[in-house]
C-alpha cells in the first residue's frame, strides 16, 4: 500500500503575490503534483500566468499539471492534463501531449466512466465530490465505497476531491484513495500550516 499523496490545485486567481504562496505551499511539505486552474482568460494571459507557477514545481519536483486544456498543456510544456468530461478525450490528449504526459480524468462518483477512462489510457482517475465544498458547483456526491470497490480491482490510481480538509481526509485515505486533491482548505487560509496539516494525517494514516 502506497502512502496517500497531496494533489495541490489552485485557486482561480493565481495573480499578484500568488507565486510567493505556491512557494511556501510547496516547501511546507511533500506535494505530489499542482494542478493550474483558471478559468474565462485567453491561452495567452493563462501561459504568461502559469509560466512562474511551472518554473517554482519543475525547482521542487512537483508535477505541473494543467486543468482542462489540452491546447495549454502542449503549449507550456506541461507534465500533464486534467480532464473534465466535456473537455476532450484521453486519446487525443495522449496523442498531442506524448506517451510521458500525465493525464488525469473526472469521474464524478462512477466507477463506468473511471474504468472507460482507464481502457482510454488515462493515468489517474479523480472522484469526487466526497464532501461540500465552495470551489465549484458540485453535481455529483461521491461515496467511500467507489475508493474502496477501485482500490481492490484496478490498478490505476483514484484521486479523491471535493472539500477534503485535514479533518475530515483520514478516512479517504483508509478507503484507498492514492492521492487527495484540495484547493480551498489551503488557499483559504495559511497555505504553509494546511500543507503540514495534511502532511501530518496523510503519514499518520
Amino acid at each position: 500500500m502506497t502512502t496517500c499523496q497531496l494533489y495541490l490545485i489552485s485557486p482561480l486567481d493565481v495573480g499578484g503575490d500568488f507565486p510567493e504562496r505556491l512557494v511556501r505551499a510547496l516547501d511546507a511539505g511533500p506535494v505530489a503534483a499542482f494542478q493550474f486552474r483558471v478559468k474565462g482568460i485567453d491561452e495567452h494571459e493563462a501561459a504568461a500566468l502559469a509560466a512562474p507557477l511551472q518554473a517554482i514545481c519543475a525547482e521542487r519536483e512537483v508535477a505541473f499539471i494543467v486543468n482542462d486544456s489540452i491546447s495549454l498543456a502542449k503549449r507550456l510544456g506541461a507534465d500533464g492534463v486534467h480532464l473534465g468530461q466535456d473537455d476532450g478525450l484521453v486519446e487525443e490528449a495522449r496523442e498531442r501531449l506524448g506517451r510521458d504526459a500525465q493525464i488525469g480524468v473526472t469521474c464524478h462518483n462512477s466507477r463506468h466512466l473511471a474504468m472507460e477512462a482507464g481502457e482510454a489510457g488515462a493515468d489517474y482517475v479523480a472522484f469526487g465530490a466526497f464532501f461540500p465544498t465552495t470551489t465549484k458547483d458540485v453535481k455529483h456526491q461521491a461515496e467511500l465505497e467507489t475508493l474502496e470497490l477501485w482500490q481492490l480491482t484496478m490498478e490505476i490510481p483514484c484521486v479523491a476531491i471535493g472539500g477534503i480538509t485535514p479533518e475530515n481526509c483520514a478516512p479517504l485515505v483508509t478507503a484507498g484513495a492514492d492521492f487527495i486533491a484540495v484547493s480551498g482548505a489551503v488557499w483559504n487560509g495559511d497555505e504553509a500550516e494546511a500543507v503540514r496539516a495534511f502532511a501530518k494525517v496523510l503519514a499518520a494514516a
